[in-house]
């Protein structure tokens, strides 16, 4: 059975100060960034994704233990284990249980980069299509002052898109067109487009009723699919 401690070291081992370095910049974790405090190892994706694959049968205690790391590869590989665990059971308590969890450590801010939500909460975001309380917590988790929970409630929608439910994820946007932060309009730009490649009329008519108020960069992302026409278009329309 693999530990928290034996993932740790396969890490360390892979770890390279100058892609750290570049790191630390792009996760914006200078004081008064969104990344604020964050440490980074220099581990590139793909070689996180071995190292969680390598340790697929991590328990969840210890999965706990890696995701409190100040590290953020580790927390990384963590939340990716926790994914794989999920996608890997049929068992619906296991599901609960792993999907409880992710809230849990949402909540206590181990899930604190945009990276870490997005690499989760779309995969997990399929145990809200048979969730009778999920209206409820993506409607709570908009309502967050944590950042992380927000943009959460956002890419959990991915699953709706999915699977045809595209209210879903429109009526999710919709909640944070005022929203201050460019992490929340990339994410809702970024829904609303995969919206737009399942049924591009809704997405028009999204776009009808609210491109005059977007931001611009949720309307950038929303967009960038369409003819160079069309996003003239709707780029006219658009608030500064």
């Amino acid at each position: 059975m693999s530990t928290a401690a034996a993932v740790s070291a396969d890490l360390k081992a892979l770890a390279n100060k100058e892609v750290a370095k570049n790191r630390a910049l792009f996760f914006k974790t200078a004081k008064g960034e969104y990344g604020y405090g964050d440490v980074f190892l220099g581990i590139e994706v793909p070689k996180l994704r071995v190292v969680a694959k390598a340790h697929l049968n991590l328990s969840l205690a210890q999965i706990k233990k890696l995701s409190a790391s100040k590290l953020h590869e580790e927390r990384f590989v963590a939340l990716v284990i926790l994914v794989l665990q999920f996608q890997k059971t049929k068992v619906k308590a296991e599901k609960k249980l792993l999907f409880d969890t992710y809230l849990e450590l949402l909540k206590a801010n181990r899930v604190n980069n945009w990276d870490l939500v997005d690499v989760t909460a779309p995969y997990l975001g399929v145990y809200l299509l048979d969730y009778a309380g999920a209206a409820a917590l993506l409607s709570k988790l908009s309502k967050s002052k944590n950042l992380w929970e927000q943009r959460a409630s956002i890419m959990f929608t991915w699953a709706y898109i999915r699977a045809g439910q595209l209210e879903v994820a429109t009526k999710q946007i919709a909640l944070f067109l005022d929203h201050p932060h460019d992490l929340i309009h990339k994410a809702g730009g970024w829904m609303l487009r995969e919206t737009g490649k399942k049924d591009i009329k809704k997405l028009r008519a999204f776009l009808e009723k609210h491109a005059a108020n977007m931001p611009r960069v949720m309307l950038r992302y929303s967009i960038e699919k369409m003819t160079e026409s069309e996003r003239a278009k709707w780029l006219n329309k658009a608030k500064g």
